[in-house]
């Protein structure tokens, strides 16, 4: 593998029904003012940060213990190792983008560990190496085996793209193997009560080209619906994935077991998994979606909650948002539809960036859209799923902004970059996109074939535009349709033309639908591609929760460069309900009318907690 170049996060290059094909990251440098400074967080504070952690957790001595190198007891959750793997990851993907040679030592260092780790037959979980042996695959439902194995996988994807070597995946590799053996395809049935693994061996399939990964990944989707994990609905048991037409369940777990559809349908087509696709889909963007992004609207379980069910305090995993983000962006691989290019945007804006302070070292675990100031981030956690997994995402990130196909190059994320593509052709293409957003909608795209070439560019007209988008190439005005999500400019290009696209990014008030009853009669805030919201640190002497709004404000959008490190906020004049030290229950009659001018101020939710504890509002009650 050493000659081979970078690929894609998702590699569906070779992918038969795949619509679009993503680029890889390496290729993209991401330079805007909004994305590049977090990303560089991730590099120089989050990722070595997180790999401290995991030494003082224990979780890579855990490794040196099963290879005999160390003593004392295995310390951590029975999963601490997919810590390790998805720090791997988040490593890799880093150094594609940004080599680095401490961190290739590090690396190097962590996967000589986790290598050692390994049993001859390919086995490898630490925590059932020395004195648990006799536990191995006893336990399916609770012990998330094969889940560790699914973040091994993605690690040595990871690395292997990132590098060309081959060191981790060939642990991958005899790990895969050893279950292949242990859950035979067509003869045992093998799943794990936390999917993950069969997207990654999917993957594992697109790097190898061996069919037994992608037999095996099909094989453990079939395994579901049969009792293999006591018909749980929870662990997506209790139906065959091809006849389920509900999100249900844990919900990292559900949305990992259907991108691992999805990524089954790219390879095979397979029209029964993609029609429970469909059906999913439609019931987690209908019913079952937070206006953030987020997902999971039960604390009980970290659930998916019924139809509508969705409350101020939901849950909302960080893990979610990001297992949003990776089922719909393999829809969009699939289609082309721009409404899931639209919920990666919202998930990774609203979604993911909440669980990562402004400082790069503390984490949401949670991200509810209402708090009473109690709910902060932590440095790490017992289960220390979310952290590393924001980490890999971040690092990898600069593979989700272009897709291409055999007519041109498709934009997808509107974030400031340069990027060296190659058409399907092979003739090289740069494109340099700058942009001011998510604060103004303005956008330059420069295009520079290496000669000139008739190609599509293709850019996403964001469901948050509405109508009044305007484009211009080379000056020129271009004539759109209305209602048009995407811009399609056919044309022979050469190097130097110029796409500039306005737009609207205008204050947006957001009501629910009438059957979610948590938000009846509450709006929240919006504007480009990010959701808003009050905190008490903006409001002295008024109580957020006594704000009231009419729903017609005028916002004035300022650009606060000191405040959460450079935000713009929102602000209006608006109501305060009048003080109430009546009974907690009482007989029904006309509310009073709130009072007026009390000055309100809104600021991205993506940003809150950053500041002295107190109230948070993403609905806010209307007068």
């Amino acid at each position: 593998m050493a000659d081979k170049h970078p690929g894609p996060v998702v590699d569906t290059s070779a992918s038969r029904h795949a619509r679009l094909r993503p680029v890889s990251a390496p290729d993209v440098r991401i330079t805007d003012d909004f994305w590049a400074p977090r990303l560089r967080r991730n590099r120089e504070v989050t990722i070595p940060a997180q790999h401290a952690q995991c030494e003082s957790t224990g979780a890579l001595r855990n490794f040196a213990r099963a290879a005999g190198s160390a003593d004392g007891d295995f310390s951590g959750r029975y999963y601490s190792d997919s810590d390790v793997y998805k720090w791997i990851e988040a490593a890799s993907w880093s150094m594609a983008t940004h080599p680095s040679e401490e961190l290739a030592d590090r690396l190097d260092s962590v996967i000589e560990l986790v290598a050692g780790a390994q049993d001859p037959d390919g086995y490898l979980n630490t925590y059932f190496s020395v004195d648990r042996v006799h536990e191995r695959w006893t336990d399916l439902v609770v012990r998330h085996e094969m889940y560790c194995v699914g973040h091994l996988v993605a690690a040595a994807v990871a690395h292997a793209r990132a590098t060309g070597r081959s060191t981790l995946l060939d642990v991958a590799l005899r790990a895969c193997a050893h279950i292949a053996d242990r859950f035979t395809p067509g003869r045992v049935t093998g799943a794990c009560g936390h999917p993950g693994l069969e997207m990654a061996l999917v993957e594992l399939y697109r790097t190898t080209g061996d069919e037994r990964w992608l037999t095996l990944a099909t094989w453990q989707l079939d395994s579901r619906g049969r009792g293999v994990l006591d018909g749980s609905e929870y662990l997506v048991d209790h139906q065959p994935v091809r006849q389920q037409d509900r999100v249900t369940g844990h919900a990292v777990r559900a949305l990992y077991l259907y991108s691992g559809m999805a990524d089954v349908v790219l390879e095979t087509g397979d029209p029964e998994l993609r029609a429970a696709l469909e059906r999913l889909w439609a019931d987690l963007s209908g019913a079952k979606t937070a206006v953030t992004g987020g997902v999971g609207a039960r604390w009980d379980g970290e659930a998916f909650g019924d139809a509508y069910e969705l409350p101020d305090r939901s849950y909302n995993e960080t893990c979610a948002a990001i297992a949003h983000i990776f089922l719909a962006w393999r829809l969009l691989l699939l289609t082309g539809e721009p409404q899931y290019r639209d919920v990666v945007e919202t998930a990774l804006h609203n979604g993911v960036l909440p669980g990562l302070s402004l400082s790069g070292t503390e984490f949401f675990y949670q991200n509810p859209l209402a708090d009473a100031g109690r709910h902060r981030r932590a440095e790490w956690f017992s289960c220390a799923c979310c952290p590393p997994n924001i980490a890999r995402l971040l690092a990898s990130l600069p593979g989700y902004l272009y897709t291409t196909d055999d007519d041109g190059i498709q934009v997808q994320l509107y974030i400031g970059n340069q990027a060296e593509l190659r058409l399907a052709d092979g003739i090289p293409v740069r494109l340099d996109l700058a942009t001011e957003l998510p604060w103004r909608g303005e956008v330059r795209l420069t295009v520079d074939p290496a000669e000139p070439r008739e190609f599509t560019v293709t850019l996403p007209v964001p469901g948050w535009a509405g109508a009044d988008v305007t484009v211009r190439v080379n000056g020129d005005p271009v004539a759109l349709d209305t209602g048009r999500r995407r811009i399609a400019l056919r044309r022979t290009w050469s190097a130097g033309d110029t796409v500039e696209v306005t737009l609207p990014t205008e204050v947006r008030t957001l009501v629910g639908h009438p059957r979610v009853t948590a938000v009846h009669r509450r709006a929240a805030l919006a504007m480009g591609p990010l959701v808003y919201c009050l905190e008490q640190a903006d409001h002295h002497g008024t109580a957020v929760a006594d704000i009231r709004l009419t729903g017609v404000e005028r916002w004035t959008v300022a650009h606060e460069p000191e405040l959460l490190g450079g935000v713009c906020t929102l602000s209006a004049q608006a109501g305060a309900a009048p003080v109430d030290d009546g009974p907690l229950y009482r007989p029904y009659r006309e509310p009073a009318a709130p009072t007026s001018g009390v000055s309100v101020t809104a600021v991205p939710y993506f940003a809150w907690a950053n500041r002295t504890p107190g109230e948070m509002r993403v609905f806010v009650p209307l007068a």
